[in-house]
């Protein structure tokens, strides 16, 4: 394929992907989970599809771009990104809470930390708690640290496959953006019907956590992200996109008041989908009318630095939950909420800036040859903490005592 210059399109995008709105969208998402988690906020979950659509939308922008530009995409160049900018804080969490949990946390939590660790590190924790049969709904309690880190585990996956395809459509097929457009929308559909299909209306669970039942709010995300259909997007909204922008807003405001988890069969059958559309429509409005009532909003300058920080404060907020309240009631006390938000952010801010950043834009050894012996020291190191962490003694009954 030929070098191409970048469309005028690809230029907004490009400006667009670093939209301070697109920063307050994330600080909601990251708001609504934590309000979620201390039982404030019933559909706050549903923050974690914000993240989903926000994720597929930029991660799709960002190589629909480089194929403007170079007419491919370097898959290696595009990894070894994604590792600088989610494990160095990711492993940091590990260490820091296995070896906490190690040495004040109750046995169970310990021995389901070693269990789950080494899963969390191969992206596959998700599929690992299916296969315990751990039910999200009623899992949220005092035993396990890293449970939260299935939506991280269902994005790293999307990370490792949809390059490729995206890869193919550049070097294959004249028209990328349309054949991005297609299989985003193809694979939206066909994950919808699974998740229809596979729906057990007395624990969501399976079709809630499963990469290819999720799979549609990260593709819905990278459809707005094409050429086609942002241009729709333009023809549909014209004068009117501040209104859509307005409406859209409180739609999925509504969704996030009104869900309930497993109590909401309506969300397996179609809900989630709908849910995670009216978020991709929210981010390419956003992206192309930056200076309607609504963007303005997000760009908030408190709402845009919590989005900043938002992957630290997802990573470190669960563990700290767990280990401050481990016998928290449902909803927490506000008094409680507001400590166990104080100090996730305190901890988060620390990790985006003494970790994050400066491993992700400084860091020269973590590039090339460095970068590729420091990941695999990193990841012999983190196998050697699950082998070496002691494992709690089983529990022994005395039958003796029977009877």
């Amino acid at each position: 394929m030929t070098r191409v210059q970048p469309s005028r399109d690809v230029r907004e995008s490009a400006r667009g992907s670093h939209l301070p709105a697109l920063d307050g969208l994330r600080g909601l998402a990251i708001l609504g989970v934590l309000l979620f988690h201390t039982g404030h906020l019933s559909g706050g979950f549903l923050g974690v599809d914000l993240f989903f659509v926000l994720s597929g939308y930029l991660i799709t922008d960002l190589l629909l771009r480089e194929i403007a530009v170079s007419g491919t995409v370097s898959l290696i160049a595009f990894w070894g990104r994604r590792i600088r900018r989610l494990l160095p804080a990711l492993a940091t969490m590990l260490v820091v809470v296995t070896l906490l949990v190690w040495a004040v946390g109750p046995v169970d939590t310990l021995r389901t930390t070693l269990s789950d660790g080494p899963w969390v590190q191969l992206n596959l924790i998700n599929w690992h708690l299916l296969a315990e049969s751990a039910g999200y709904w009623d899992r949220f309690g005092s035993v396990r640290v890293f449970e939260h880190l299935w939506s991280i585990a269902i994005e790293e996956q999307f990370y490792l496959v949809w390059p490729v395809l995206v890869l193919i459509s550049a070097r294959w097929i004249r028209r990328p953006h349309r054949a991005v457009a297609v299989a985003a929308a193809l694979g939206s559909a066909a994950a919808l019907a699974l998740m229809i299909w596979l729906a057990d209306p007395a624990d969501p669970t399976r079709v809630y956590t499963g990469t290819d039942t999720r799979a549609f709010s990260l593709l819905l995300g990278a459809l707005v992200a094409t050429e086609p259909v942002r241009a729709a997007l333009a023809r549909m909204s014209g004068e009117w996109a501040g209104a859509i922008l307005a409406f859209g807003a409180i739609g999925i405001g509504a969704m996030w008041s009104l869900a309930d988890g497993v109590n909401s069969l309506w969300l397996y059958t179609g809900g989630l989908f709908i849910h995670s559309l009216a978020c991709a429509v929210l981010i390419g409005s956003c992206v192309r009318e930056s200076n309607t009532v609504v963007a303005k909003i997000l760009a908030w300058q408190p709402l845009r630095w919590l989005g900043l920080i938002s992957y630290s404060l997802y990573l470190w907020h669960w563990p700290i939950l767990v280990l401050l309240f481990p016998h928290r009631p449902a909803p927490m006390a506000w008094s409680e909420t507001i400590a166990v938000c104080a100090v996730s952010v305190v901890v988060a801010a620390l990790s985006k800036y003494l970790v994050e950043d400066p491993i992700r834009f400084r860091a020269r050894w973590a590039r090339g040859r460095g970068g590729l012996m420091a990941f695999a020291l990193l990841m012999i190191g983190l196998a050697v903490l699950w082998l070496t962490v002691p494992d709690p003694a089983p529990v022994t009954i005395d039958i003796t005592e029977l009877g």
